[in-house]
């Protein structure tokens, strides 16, 4: 693959995927990836189901349950559960947003 720099491989679910990625969003990605794994994996003990798609949706669903919640809170309680967690939130939907675009591109081209 060209420029391998600007790719990295997460694992989901014991699954890898290769993921576009700067090299200086490469820390906050692997952050993102390992929240969304324990997401992932707390759901398939809980409901002790191993389709990877209903997974993945209730991850997804329960991810921005959570951040619409953050959003209901004040500005200084979010900063601290960002600083917590080591994130910062608007890198990550800058990095979700060229997910999604690199998505969409691979998709339209299938």
């Amino acid at each position: 693959m060209p420029n391998d720099a600007n790719f990295l491989d997460i694992t989901l679910l014991g699954k890898e995927y290769r993921v576009a990625c700067p090299p200086d969003q490469r820390a906050a990605l692997l952050s993102a990836a390992a929240y969304v794994d324990g997401k992932m994996r707390d759901i398939a003990e809980k409901t002790k189901s191993n389709l990877a798609e209903r997974i993945a949706v209730m991850a997804a669903l329960n991810i921005a349950h959570e951040h619409l919640g953050l959003n209901q809170e004040s500005p200084e309680q979010h900063q601290k559960i960002e600083s917590e967690i080591g994130l910062d939130m608007d890198a990550l939907r800058g990095r979700i947003f060229f997910m999604e675009a690199e998505l969409d591109a691979v998709l339209k081209s299938e």
